[in-house]
Order: structure tokens, then C-alpha cells, then sequence
């Protein structure tokens, strides 16, 4: 029984002997780098996917987290459940500045930069036969703002409030994507608000199997909403980017990836230029419709908060900072 459990205790000092031995082991050395995004069923789903494969190498682990959205994002980061996320300009602007929805709230002094990636547009899908024709006329209906820590949920209020609005006036629900498309198939929903690039792949389905409308954002109210919030971006819906639905005028913002002023600067400069590489823009031209979008052209369009060192360090590389 001695000899045998000597024996054993010889066997595991050596595996533990030799993987403290292995010089420079990916154990020892590799990297964990999350990305907060969405909703599986949005679009910062799938593109926080396709970076996260194109940018893993054997030390750096790079990882898509399914999550709540822009807000949730931004609280993750200070947490410490995530090290990086993709958040609406708006929010990061506001979560920094502790303005807007961080009135009276600590500001997050820490959230830095990465990039800019692509518009979203502000998506208000409407039940077919339902008449609606401006956002005044979803008072009083069945209506979907996105769940909490949304950054969708920001902009359906405000939205709202340009037109004379607010959840006391409709029948406010929260919900994620692929809810919202089967509560509006079975009848139980009037509409619902969706900031995402398009085409989202749950609205391509819903246009596919019960269509919908989509409402247009213009006007008078919409001018003054852009006048109050500089972030809001004239943008436009194509026809036929859903099957049968007619493309509207909207606004948009940017979809933006952001970290924490904590992470290690070198880990932040690899994870940028590792965005910007050959294989991730094939990822991206190949993987998904909006990832034709994520150029470098507009890394730093509409950042409105600062950028990391170690992103700032890879943009003077390039040549796109001075």
C-alpha cells in the first residue's frame, strides 16, 4: 500500500513538475478578453462572435457574452464580468459624462474607447394592418421597448417624449427580440423598437414568415430630438432589406466597442490591431451584412468618450491619429 501510493504521489509531482517546467506555457501566458453584446437574437450578437474567433490566437482567448445590451454592457465593464462590451454612442457618452439616464448617478470616469463600428438604426416595427403612420399613433397600444439595460430602451423613451409621449401613454412592455417577433405573430403585440444595424436576422424572419411596417422617423420632432441629443444620426431603411417591407427614414447611432481604463494597455493595443487585420475583415465581409460596415475609415467616428492608450497606441501606428 506504501509503495503504491509513493508511486502515485511520484506521478503527480511529475505531471505537476513538468507543466511548471513547460517554458512559456500557453497555460501559463494566455489571455481572456470578453466581449459583452446583446441579445442573441440582435445583431451585436453575431459580430461580437465573428471578432472575438478572428482576434483568438493561442494566448489570447477572446470570447462573445450574450447579455442585456449597451447599459448592461457599460455596468459589466465596471464590474468586472466583462472586459470589454459594444455600446450605443449615446450611452457611453452619457455613462461617462453622468449625463442623460446617468443624471445624478456616479459618472464612469474608467470607460475608454476601442472603436466605432456601425450605424445602428432606430427599427419601429409595427403589426401589418395596424394603420399606425407616425410614432403619436402607438398611443394607447401594445408596445415593446426593449428590456432594461438596453440601450434600445433609451431611445424608444426619448423617442417617445419628441412625439408627446411616455409609457403612461401606451401599454409598455420589455422584452427581448425574438419575444417581440412572436408576440407580434400571435396578435398580443402592436409594435415594438429595435436599435440595430440591419438586417437583423429576427426581423428578417418575422418579414419572411407575417411581415410587418416599419414607421418612419422625420419630421419636425425628430429635427428637434436631434437637436437635444447631437448622437442622433440621419439614417435611412432600403426597401427590401426585410422581404415586401417598404424602407422608411430613421435615425441612427453608433454601435461602439468600449473597455475599462484598468486593462492592461499592450492586451488593449493587440485587441484592436487584431480587429483591424486581414483575417477579421474577411471574417467580417463574409460572416454578416453590417460587418461590410466595420471599416477603418470610421474606427473613430462620433467617440465621444476617450480612448484606451492602448487603442490610441494602435490608431498613431496607423496613421489615423496624428
Amino acid at each position: 500500500m506504501t509503495h503504491e501510493l509513493t508511486r502515485r504521489q511520484l506521478g503527480r509531482t511529475a505531471i505537476a513538475l513538468g507543466v511548471l517546467g513547460l517554458p512559456g506555457s500557453a497555460l501559463a501566458q494566455q489571455k481572456f478578453f470578453r466581449i459583452g453584446t446583446g441579445g442573441t437574437g440582435g445583431t451585436y450578437y453575431p459580430i461580437g462572435g465573428l471578432i472575438a474567433n478572428a482576434i483568438s490566437t493561442p494566448t489570447l482567448n477572446a470570447s462573445a457574452v450574450a447579455t442585456n445590451g449597451s447599459v448592461a454592457n457599460v455596468n459589466g465593464i465596471v464590474g468586472g464580468s466583462m472586459e470589454s462590451g459594444f455600446s450605443q454612442a449615446d450611452v457611453n457618452y452619457w455613462a461617462y459624462t453622468g449625463t442623460g439616464i446617468y443624471e445624478g448617478k456616479p459618472k464612469v470616469e474608467e470607460l475608454r474607447a476601442i472603436a466605432n463600428l456601425y450605424p445602428e438604426s432606430v427599427h419601429v416595427v409595427v403589426k401589418k394592418g395596424l394603420g399606425a403612420k407616425t410614432i403619436a399613433d402607438l398611443k394607447g397600444k401594445r408596445v415593446s421597448l426593449d428590456e432594461p439595460g438596453s440601450g434600445t430602451l433609451v431611445n424608444a423613451r426619448a423617442i417617445l417624449a419628441a412625439f408627446g409621449l411616455s409609457e403612461r401613454d401606451i401599454r409598455p412592455e420589455y422584452l427581448k427580440q425574438q419575444q417581440c417577433a412572436e408576440k407580434l405573430k400571435d396578435g398580443s403585440l402592436d409594435a415594438y423598437f429595435q436599435t440595430t444595424g440591419y438586417p437583423q436576422g429576427t426581423l428578417s424572419e418575422l418579414a419572411a414568415t407575417n411581415g410587418f411596417d416599419l414607421l418612419q422617423l422625420s419630421g419636425p420632432e425628430i429635427k428637434k430630438l436631434q437637436e437635444k441629443f447631437s448622437f442622433f444620426a440621419d439614417d435611412e431603411i432600403p426597401d427590401g432589406v426585410y422581404k415586401d417591407v417598404k424602407g422608411v427614414k430613421t435615425i441612427s447611432v453608433g454601435a461602439q466597442w468600449v473597455t475599462s481604463a484598468k486593462i492592461d494597455a499592450n492586451l488593449v493595443y493587440e485587441v484592436t490591431k487584431g480587429l483591424w487585420s486581414d483575417k477579421t475583415r474577411a471574417a467580417l465581409d463574409g460572416g454578416h451584412a453590417k460587418g461590410k460596415s466595420i471599416v477603418k475609415a470610421t474606427a473613430l467616428t462620433g467617440i465621444g468618450i476617450p480612448l484606451h492608450p492602448g487603442a490610441e497606441r494602435f490608431y498613431k501606428e496607423a496613421g489615423i491619429i496624428k
